[in-house]
């Protein structure tokens, strides 16, 4: 059965706002202070919202599920497949892989964006050299399979763990950017780009670097060319008076105001093979009446129904030399990858997790991870950074040339002491220049040590530096032997779901191999995933709950 995402809650929710919206105006449970006057000191409550996903994700509703339990045999005696039972938190996935159209877009913006800026362009190209194999004639796709129309809604493929990384990243300041300038939050496009009634100041928009969600959510974007029309209002009594309609004080949107999105990311593993699973579908009253051990039903791979009867049910290799089937009746309809529309979609529709292009995941590669992870959201690479001040006393990010947040690793595992703060703010400030960019390597510098530190937690009084990394817990890894007998370190990220040149082991979610995150190859490709924030139930419909009471309102004598 196919689970269909229903909006009679999200309808419920917004009638319950409307109608409450009508009444009395809510105040603070705990001091009875009436919320959103200016008067009272602009204490402000925002609508609480259960946020839709973003462009081209679908709700995945979580809960727990073995992870490697669809795995029936072992072949490559990796110990690979260990099963245990986890819980997956609610999250948005892609309902497609990232299509070559898709980066085509990617390259489009950095050329408009950066059109001297060479090196940006190149690092964000596909390697599709990749095709290119020395007993085969794959030559012509090497030119054509990127950017050729034919191939447009294939999967990229020549991404490496690192590219995708950065595509997940503008992917996000896009979206978010999009948004704010649809509802006239910032100014709009056409007005942006000097095409509109009201455009743009010449200096604002030709100086004006580019949107960057971090860096806009900390107050560094706005002025002049850069507001829109229907700012939010600022209730606090401390604001200035505003450009707004009737001068009323304004300021931009926030993340309590709910309107932006979270942020696009590679998916876990976890997420990834309880996605790819969708046992939802087979799931009544908490009870999963089958298992599977592809993303669809049964054992085989070829289709029961009377339409699609023996068909393959995803692009994969049957056997040696078999890629695509009998000249006349071509099985699979594909010899290399196949639109990432093609095939029926699991029970979270979900098109090719399995087959057609392996996906990369967001993990760091171990053979033991099933033993060692957390059984509540499982991952295995966490790196913990806090991004970089360029002004401590106004609370400004320091940037790169690029506009983004400089971000160092973490310096402790706790909130430091306020007077620890300032000193570490203090280090960080001589590291970039007076417009803010930085002056010593980003993204991966060691972050500045806190001078006089009364922290014991801090490298100075500890004697060892803090590790923010935790992927190599209680395993030791050989760097020096890394590329000669071993690949297994922290640059080795995890990849799943077979391709169109796998056999159909691979198809089962619970297998996994891993290549060096600045590796590519024409097996290979990924689709992004959103942090789900709120409540995990996605699908309420005729399932039981219990009532939520309205507190009492508070009356002053």
């Amino acid at each position: 059965m196919k689970i269909l995402f229903t909006k009679t809650a999200l309808v419920l929710v917004a009638a319950g706002a409307l109608v409450s919206s009508c009444s009395k105006p809510p105040q603070s449970q705990k001091t009875g202070l009436v919320y959103n006057q200016k008067s009272n000191g602009g204490y402000e409550r925002y609508r609480q919202t259960h946020p839709s996903p973003g462009p081209g994700l679908v709700p995945i509703e979580g809960g727990t599920f073995v992870m490697g339990g669809s795995a029936d045999q072992d072949v490559t005696y990796d110990y690979n497949n260990v099963r245990r039972r986890v819980t997956v938190p609610s999250f948005y996935m892609d309902e497609t892989e990232v299509a070559n159209q898709d980066w085509l877009d990617y390259l489009h913006w950095i050329s408009i964006t950066y059109p001297q800026d060479h090196e940006l362009y190149y690092n964000a190209l596909p390697d599709t050299l990749v095709w290119r194999k020395p007993l085969s004639y794959n030559d012509p796709y090497v030119d054509n399979y990127l950017r050729h129309p034919a191939f447009q809604d294939y999967p990229v493929v020549g991404v490496t763990w690192d590219q995708a990384q950065e595509y997940c990243s503008w992917r996000t300041d896009r979206t978010n950017e999009n948004i704010l300038r649809e509802t006239g939050r910032l100014v709009a496009w056409k007005d942006q780009n000097g095409k509109g009634k009201k455009a743009a100041p010449a200096a604002a928009t030709t100086a004006a670097q580019p949107f960057n969600t971090d860096i806009y959510l900390n107050g560094q974007m706005q002025g002049p060319g850069i507001n829109g029309k229907k700012m939010m209002p600022n209730l606090s009594p401390n604001a200035a008076t505003g450009t707004g309609k009737n001068a009323k004080p304004v300021r931009p949107v926030r993340m309590e105001d709910g309107i932006l999105k979270q942020g696009y990311r590679l998916p876990s593993e976890a997420e990834w093979e309880y996605a790819a699973l969708a046992l939802a579908g087979n799931t009544q009253f908490e009870n999963i009446d089958d298992g599977k051990m592809y993303p669809w039903n049964g054992m085989g791979v070829r289709s029961a129904k009377s339409k699609t009867r023996g068909l393959i049910l995803a692009n994969f290799k049957r056997g040696a030399g078999d890629n695509a089937g009998v000249g006349g009746y071509l099985n699979d309809k594909a010899d290399i990858t196949a639109p990432v529309r093609s095939y029926a979609p699991n029970d979270f529709g979900l098109y090719n997790m399995a087959g057609n292009v392996n996906e990369w995941v967001q993990d760091t590669y171990r053979q033991t991870s099933f033993e060692e992870f957390e059984d509540f959201n499982p991952f295995r690479g966490n790196q913990y950074t806090n991004k970089r001040l360029a002004d401590p006393t106004k609370g400004l990010y320091a940037k790169d040339k690029y506009g983004r947040p400089i971000k160092d690793a973490a310096v402790s595992n706790k909130k430091l002491k306020y007077a620890d703060l300032i000193a570490l703010q203090q280090a960080q400030q001589s590291q970039v220049d007076a417009n803010g960019v930085a002056v010593t390597p980003a993204n991966g510098a060691p972050a500045p040590a806190i001078p006089n530190s009364t922290d014991p937690l801090s490298p100075k009084n500890s004697g060892k530096k803090y590790n923010p990394d935790f992927r190599g817990e209680r395993d030791t890894v050989n760097t020096a032997l890394y590329g000669t007998t071993t690949l297994v370190n922290d640059h080795s990220k995890v990849y799943k779901g077979g391709s169109w040149n796998d056999m159909a082991f691979w198809l089962n979610p619970s297998t996994r191999r891993f290549m060096d995150e600045d590796e590519s190859s024409a097996e290979v490709g990924f689709r992004c995933a959103m942090t789900l924030v709120g409540a995990p139930e996605i699908y309420p419909t005729g399932k039981p709950h219990y009532g939520v009471k309205k507190p009492k309102a508070f009356k002053a004598k």
